[in-house]
């Protein structure tokens, strides 16, 4: 029970970043969803110390864990615009395709560098 108060607390302060980042882009009228402009808030306090890591890994580790779940309802919603589909498909497809290659070769690419740093430290 601990552990699920814990993994709640962590996703909540993680949400307070993307209210932070909804305040900066009402302000400023940045190009970039407030979304990330919070993560990037969020990630040059991570940098700087002024967050530490132990405060959101677990609820970011839960995040990762059920990502899947987030691209659900994107997913059948753009079934609902069939004529999107229609007129865009093959693009639309291809686009998909290519941006999900893209990133399973980042990810990929980044897990291996990580991996392999972990593993030069010494113990």
């Amino acid at each position: 029970m601990l552990k699920f108060i814990i993994i709640i607390a962590q996703i909540l302060f993680i949400h307070v970043f993307l209210f932070i980042g909804m305040a900066i882009k009402l302000v400023i009228p940045l190009p970039i969803p407030a979304s990330m402009v919070g993560l990037i808030i969020l990630l040059a306090c991570l940098v700087t110390k002024i967050v530490k890591i132990e405060w959101v890994e677990k609820g970011a580790a839960w995040l990762l864990a059920e990502l899947l779940l987030f691209f659900i309802p994107s997913a059948v919603g753009i079934v609902n615009y069939d004529e999107i589909l229609n007129i865009k498909g093959i693009e639309t497809v291809l686009l998909i395709a290519v941006s999900t290659f893209v990133v399973m070769i980042a990810t990929g690419f980044t897990a291996e560098k990580i991996y392999n740093r972990k593993r030069s430290l010494p113990k």
